[in-house]
């Protein structure tokens, strides 16, 4: 047995995947793609650690105890430096969780070449023709990097000191002399890097499990300024207290759909104590926090409002806040139904003090197979 520790690199931020959702986390079944490639993997080998680099290890946290998680860096290098740091076995495997389909056969053949160099590196071969500014090149002298890639730790560490972005393990390695093995990679081991090519790969579906959420909000009357309800004026004098515009229905609806991502909440992406959020606008704040709750893997499927007021009443400006809320969303209007009701003038709300609003939605994972 080798002296090996694991990375999986998992911070990218999926630019060229061109969809709402983050690749990483596309749910397999019930696993998100960095879990799912990760778990396979680890099954392979014995390895000393395994490390997993994220761009929010917080979250990633919550979904297993048995990796460690790090916040990764704003590029490929930075986040595998990172991730050395927590490294000191002998040799270190570095992979891309993007690349879901990697075989026991291609672990293993790394490992047991491992006495041929510093650094074994799976190559595909290029069999078109290729062109670069008009030149064809010789094919045959082309080579397809592929991960996972094996590297003596010592020299990997060394060559990402001098601050260079290396693009891959290899050319690090042989920046500071080591020597590069290459092997035979595999064709099924090609990364996703576009959504087209989840088209090309067989991966289980995501499940059907549902997420529910819920949201309380409750602010005070006393502000000499408009009364806003999901993103619609309700009264020109009527705002509420609060350290932003006061959208008691946003920030309720904010917090459901963080809770029912596991999330936090409110409080914690849009904290009353940073100026950035004064009189801030909730309903681009509500936009904001969706588009967090997309990227890591969830759609809305409805959202249930019910707003609790004595005043003023709220009958004919229901309909606007659900289209507003759709539009904010990008959703069918069907999927968001508001309710308005009173306390009969009982406690603070029937003394006309303030508005409360609560809020349950549904989450379901993104269906990348619909694509």
């Amino acid at each position: 047995m080798f002296d090996i520790s694991l990375i999986m690199l998992a911070a990218g931020d999926s630019t060229r995947f061109d969809l709402k959702v983050k690749k990483q986390f596309l749910r397999l079944n019930h696993d998100p793609l960095w879990l799912y490639v990760t778990k396979k993997l680890s099954s392979y080998y014995n390895f000393k650690k395994i490390i997993v680099t994220s761009s929010n290890a917080k979250y990633m946290q919550k979904f297993s105890s048995n990796y460690e998680i790090i916040q990764g860096g704003n590029s490929r290098a930075q986040s595998l430096k990172n991730a050395l740091e927590k490294v000191n076995s002998e040799f270190v495997m570095v992979s891309d969780v993007a690349r879901a389909n990697i075989s026991k056969k291609m672990l293993k053949k790394l490992i047991e070449n491992i006495p041929n160099a510093d650094c074994i590196t799976p190559t595909l071969k290029v069999v078109d023709t290729s062109i670069l500014e008009n030149e064809i090149l010789q094919r045959e002298k082309i080579k397809l990097i592929q991960t996972p890639q094996l590297s003596r730790t010592k020299l990997l560490k060394k060559a990402l000191e001098s601050g260079v972005e290396f693009s891959d393990d290899s050319t690090a390695v042989a920046s500071v002399g080591g020597k590069i093995w290459y092997i035979q990679g595999d064709e099924n081991a090609r990364k996703i890097t576009y959504k087209e090519d989840l088209k090309k790969m067989k991966l289980p579906k995501p499940a059907s499990e549902i997420f529910c959420g819920n949201g309380f909000d409750v602010h005070e009357f006393g502000e000499n300024r408009p009364l806003i309800l999901g993103g619609v004026q309700i009264h020109p004098t009527m705002g509420l207290k609060a350290h932003s515009d006061g959208d008691v229905l946003a920030h309720s609806l904010t917090d459901a759909l963080l809770g029912a991502a596991s999330l936090g909440d409110i409080g914690e992406l849009y904290p009353d104590t940073d100026m950035k959020y004064k009189n801030a606008n909730s309903i681009e704040l509500l936009k904001e926090a969706y588009k967090k709750v997309q990227e890591v893997g969830f759609e809305l499927v409805n959202a249930d409002i019910t707003v609790i007021a004595q005043e003023p009443k709220l009958q004919k400006f229901k309909e606007e806040i659900a289209k507003k809320l759709a539009k904010t969303l990008n959703i069918e209007m069907f999927r968001i139904n508001v309710k308005a009701t009173t306390t009969e003038k009982l406690g603070f709300i029937g003394r006309k003090e303030g508005i409360a609003v609560m809020s349950n939605v549904n989450l379901k994972y993104f269906d990348w197979t619909a694509i």
